[in-house]
């Protein structure tokens, strides 16, 4: 099935006995034959995945819709906000609290 087909032209082709015609037509028909049953393979690997055969999870391709990456890229364009609390809203902070109220800085001399 890897051997490289001769390309027929009409007119060499015309030249050949019905006995040749006929050994290219039954090579040319096995060939067809082969990359069809190949073709169905194929096909019938493809569909499957994790959730309609016994393959684990991790053997799954990363099929993602088109539309909802665009849907998704659209939300997460609008809801972008600027971080930090909502406008109007009154901030609250913890008070400074210490044991014992700070008077003076004292310096030390080495």
């Amino acid at each position: 099935m890897d051997q490289e087909q001769p390309s027929h032209n009409e007119e060499p082709l015309s030249q050949l006995s019905k006995k040749e015609l006929v050994k290219i037509i039954l090579t040319q028909q096995k060939i067809i034959t082969e990359l069809q049953a190949k073709i169905e393979k194929l096909i019938l690997s493809r569909d499957l995945d994790s959730k309609n055969s016994s393959k684990p999870p991790s053997s799954d391709l990363l099929k993602k819709p088109e539309k909802k990456q665009e849907g998704k890229e659209k939300e997460k364009q609008s809801q972008k906000k600027k971080p930090g609390g909502q406008l109007g809203h009154p901030g609250k902070t913890r008070m400074i609290w210490t044991s014992r109220p700070l008077r003076t800085l004292e310096s030390t001399k080495m």
